[in-house]
């Protein structure tokens, strides 16, 4: 585990402005500790072209963080600490620190992520319910989001088979969201675990929960798919798992029932086909354990000059426009490594002049 000092550190780099997974990743990288990251800070947003003062986060708001976690008994895992996840280390932006409740050890146990509508049908309700029962009782842990429906049925189903569930949240880990599931979140925390990226404080946006998606899916080795209409969260989070080298498994449901359409449209493009809990035990495999692209070019950080970065900036901005590009595509084009592509990269981003999208994909904001 990291020592107090280190976890300050970290918690401070993240609660800068314009600081995501992937920026953090690059900056630790790159200046080798949070702290020295830190410092070099305003003179990277200040090479993307940031014109005023940056804010660095203080060592107060990180003691704040602390004293937070401490109240609510969570615990704060760094990606460097031995307890952090190993199937999520593999993801792309994959969070560099967890904020958890429970039992954190059903974070590196075999897991299955089991998703689907809010609005879901009684018949939906209960067949999570039993599929979670009997996968939980297999010995598999059953990671969802704790919303509404299909979610909150699977923690129950796993609950009730006295077997292991995680709760990925996209609030703060002290928040209850939807209230409805107060019950439900006090006996996920403990019997099972409850884990978010989202330091303490965190306001309530729709645009946390798809980001909570890439950790449902990165925490598992396949995602179900129950109920859940063709653009949803749900599809989403298998969306993630495909990319993600995991298996996708859907139930099939009724053509005429909206409900249906995204598991329907799952097994049209290949997912396995689930009618009980032996279909996904029977399929069920370990995903790819290649190194993630992103964390290899991360930990290859050269020296790079001065002049040599100057170049740099000049060609990636030739080559970089409000379209977005797959930074690999962006490489290519420059001529040039993808970790001297990044430093850039995170440059813009701290000045708020980059807006990363999925795919690995980049482009300046307008």
């Amino acid at each position: 585990m990291a020592d107090t000092a280190t976890i300050k550190s970290w918690l401070r780099l993240l609660l800068c402005e314009h600081v995501g997974p992937v920026a953090f990743a690059i900056l630790l990288a790159r200046f080798k500790t949070a702290e020295e990251a830190l410092r070099h800070l305003p003179e990277c947003a200040r090479n993307g072209g940031l014109k005023k003062e940056v804010h660095l986060a203080t060592q107060k708001q990180a003691d704040e963080q602390l004293s937070l976690a401490e109240k609510a008994g969570a615990r704060i895992l760094l990606s460097i600490d031995p307890d952090y996840p190993h199937l999520l280390k593999q993801i792309d932006a994959a969070p560099p620190i967890l904020f958890t409740r429970g039992n954190i050890a059903l974070l590196n146990k075999k897991s299955l992520a089991v998703v689907g509508t809010r609005n879901a049908s009684l018949n939906g309700r209960n067949l999570a319910k039993k599929l979670a029962f009997d996968l939980a009782k297999s010995g598999l842990n059953i990671v969802s989001g704790m919303a509404r429906g299909i979610d909150a049925a699977a923690h129950i189903g796993a609950l009730a088979a006295g077997g292991a569930t995680t709760a990925v949240l996209g609030t703060a880990v002290d928040e209850i969201y939807p209230f409805e599931n107060k019950e439900l979140y006090q006996n996920l925390c403990q019997n099972g675990c409850v884990v978010s990226e989202f330091p303490f404080k965190t306001p309530l946006a729709p645009g946390n929960f798809p980001r909570r998606n890439r950790i449902i899916s990165g925490l598992s080795v396949g995602t179900l798919v129950i109920e859940a209409q063709a653009r949803s969260g749900s599809l989403i989070t298998a969306q993630k798992a495909l990319h993600q080298n995991r298996d996708v498994f859907a139930v099939p449901g009724s053509p005429v029932d909206p409900r249906s359409e995204g598991p329907n449209l799952l097994l049209k493009q290949g997912a396995i086909l689930v009618r009980h809990a032996q279909d996904v035990l029977d399929e069920l495999t370990e995903p790819i354990t290649a190194q993630d692209i992103l964390t290899e070019q991360i930990n290859d950080f050269d020296p790079i000059s001065d002049s040599d970065l100057d170049d740099i900036r000049r060609l990636v901005y030739e080559n970089l426009n409000s379209d977005p590009v797959f930074i690999d595509d962006l490489a290519r084009a420059c001529n040039l490594p993808a970790a001297a592509v990044n430093i850039i990269l995170v440059e813009l981003e701290l000045a708020g002049r980059l807006k990363r999208s999925a795919g690995s994909k980049v482009a300046l904001t307008l």
